[in-house]
């Protein structure tokens, strides 16, 4: 009896402090959380802005930065399951014109990024 009081116990104790973690964990300090249509219209201007680089005449290299940082602001877009596969459908193309990018192939690498864009711009429909 004595020691499935201690394993009660510690299991109480442990359930507590994984508790008040989790809670603590949820918010990053200094992270920012966007609305979903925040994040879409930024991540709609990361595209115009990798779009533009593309157009000024920059390397292979400088266009994937640009890209990847579309990639990135991308995933801030948290919204419902309908919105959540339809952005997956067009981060694809923004992977695709990563890909194409690196290897220097960028009127491929426009194509794509031209496609997600499309993509997140309906996103707004769907909310």
């Amino acid at each position: 009896m004595k020691k499935l009081r201690m394993l009660a116990l510690s299991l109480a104790v442990a359930g507590s402090l994984g508790a008040v973690s989790t809670t603590a964990v949820a918010f990053e300090e200094g992270r920012t959380v966007y609305t979903p249509t925040k994040a879409i219209d930024a991540t709609v201007e990361k595209i115009r802005a990798a779009i533009a680089v593309i157009d000024s005449g920059a390397e292979g290299e400088k266009v994937a930065a640009a890209i990847k940082e579309a990639i990135d602001m991308n995933k801030e877009i948290n919204a419902n399951d309908v919105v959540d596969i339809n952005r997956q459908r067009a981060a694809a193309h923004l992977k695709q014109a990563r890909r194409a990018a690196r290897s220097e192939e960028l009127q491929p690498a426009e194509e794509h990024l031209r496609e997600a864009l499309k993509g997140f711009e309906a996103l707004k429909g769907m909310l």
